[in-house]
């Protein structure tokens, strides 16, 4: 069975057995009714995926693999914070009407800092040192700017990731390893669409700078349930989890800025029904 559905099945059931209530709150989302929208959460998740063992998608219900690495190659490669260089539409909420979602998530990857070494970016500083000071630790990226909040649309969820190299004894190649620290999540909507990206990150930095990949540490301050989310949830967790995919990269890509979405897929992916209809707050 797929690991990652146990591990998303005993989160949930953790959160609804074991989380505190917001209801009757001051919460900032609500509902397209305009109702508020309250949740119940748990402080402090942490979930651990080794993606040389099993590439970490769920079965429960189908996670849409390359609309996921679309939305992570628009922050990480194209370092856009604009909605028209994006295929789907989960950002329309939060887009002006230029398209632009302020100074957030792919806008922060893309501002040049100067370095001893110098001008990069934060996703260049990071290919820089996986390459040159692998054993570094230092290497992470943040966009919770605080300077720049005022000018962001939405605040970063998954704000920062940092990256650690391994070498396992009798191993010729590094070992990339990688946290994900992420602020606040809806978990129905988001976590697996999250960690997905994320591990398809790590495979294509690995694959970039010839490295293996290891493991890929969720870290998540706020993981909530929305009160609309539960029934669904229930349903969802209720579901016997199907054997994990095969994940397939384009080995000849060795420059990250050449991957596309079209060069991630999976083998073998059998799933059960999606849940349709999830209401979303905002």
């Amino acid at each position: 069975m797929s690991y990652a559905d146990r591990l998303f099945i005993d989160m949930c059931r953790d959160i609804l057995d074991n989380g505190c209530s917001t209801e009757g709150e001051k919460v900032r989302p609500k509902w397209e009714d305009g109702s508020f929208a309250y949740t119940v959460k748990k402080f402090g998740v942490v979930n651990r995926y080794d993606l040389s063992k099993e590439f970490p998608i769920m079965t429960l219900r189908r996670t849409a693999i390359k609309s996921a690495t679309d939305e992570m190659l628009w922050i990480w490669q194209k370092k856009s914070n604009n909605i028209k260089d994006l295929s789907s539409h989960i950002w329309d909420s939060w887009a002006d009407e230029n398209g632009s979602i302020g100074k957030a998530y792919g806008y922060q990857m893309g501002v040049k800092h100067k370095y001893r070494e110098g001008m990069m970016d934060q996703v260049d500083r990071v290919i820089y040192d996986l390459k040159n000071n692998p054993f570094s630790r230092r290497i992470m990226t943040n966009m919770y700017v605080h300077s720049d909040l005022n000018e962001m649309n939405l605040y970063p969820c998954a704000y920062s990731m940092t990256f650690n190299v391994t070498q396992k004894k009798g191993d010729d190649r590094l070992t990339l390893n990688a946290i994900l620290n992420q602020r606040s999540q809806d978990v129905l909507t988001a976590n697996n669409w999250n960690v997905v990206q994320y591990a398809v990150l790590v495979h294509m930095l690995a694959q970039v700078c010839d490295m293996k990949v290891g493991e890929l540490v969720h870290v998540i301050c706020d993981a909530h349930i929305y009160d609309r989310h539960i029934p669904l949830v229930e349903e969802l967790i209720k579901r016997e989890p199907l054997p994990a995919p095969v994940f397939k990269l384009n080995p000849d890509i060795k420059d990250f800025y050449e991957f596309t979405k079209d060069d991630v897929s999976l083998e073998g992916y059998e799933t059960h029904p999606q849940i349709t209809d999830i209401p979303v707050a905002v």
